[in-house]
């Protein structure tokens, strides 16, 4: 970790993508704290694509067709969701600079989101930045049971189907390890990293 930036700074879109590159990522102690640190963990979170596990009961949701996927449909709108506070997760990182660095992302044709719609309703999603052929994945919110998991089973799908190589996590939590992710050590995931980055992949359209 770095020392934060002052209060209100910006971050720069060129800056942002060439932190990405190096295998770094910013963060905020809470929504409510102005302050950016930069982060380059000792171990990294990713899930290999081709041994993506769906469990059993969330494969049911799926065949149902409760949920409605959409690509780039609702970027603000799944941003602002993932920067809720919830009953089980009282504050995020996801802070006013880093809110508006991801719009620009957006606007850039870097970032994407993933959306879980129902009776015309965001009810789910995920976002996270491409470049090369990597995605990182960076925050996910569900409003009903499955919305975000279902997202995940998309975003999958579609970075298989598109040529990409890497699902970045940055890190793993028990809830993903479900679907197959694992930790591994920061060199080796720089190798991987620096493997991925060659070539392009397009996300959307």
């Amino acid at each position: 970790m770095t020392r934060p930036y002052a209060p209100g700074y910006r971050i720069p879109t060129d800056l942002l993508l060439k932190a990405y590159a190096s295998g770094v990522f910013p963060m905020a102690e809470s929504a409510s704290d102005p302050e950016v640190f930069w982060v380059r963990p000792e171990t990294r979170g990713i899930i290999p694509l081709d041994t993506f596990h769906i469990p059993r009961s969330l494969r049911k949701t799926m065949r149902r067709g409760r949920f409605e996927i959409r690509f780039d449909c609702a970027f603000a709108g799944v941003i602002d969701a993932c920067a809720e506070a919830r009953e089980e997760r009282k504050s995020t990182w996801i802070n006013q600079p880093i809110r508006e660095a991801y719009i620009g992302l957006f606007e850039r044709g870097h970032c994407h989101s993933v959306e879980a719609w129902h009776d015309r309703e965001l009810v789910g999603g995920l976002y996270g930045v491409t470049l090369g052929r990597v995605f990182f994945g960076e925050s996910m919110f569900s409003r009903e049971a499955d919305a975000s998991k279902a997202c995940l089973v998309r975003l999958v799908e579609r970075l298989r189907e598109r040529g990409f190589v890497l699902l970045d996590t940055q890190f793993t939590t028990e809830h993903l390890k479900r679907f197959g992710a694992i930790d591994v050590p920061r060199g080796k995931y720089e190798r991987m990293l620096e493997e991925a980055l060659e070539g392009e992949a397009v996300f959307y359209p």
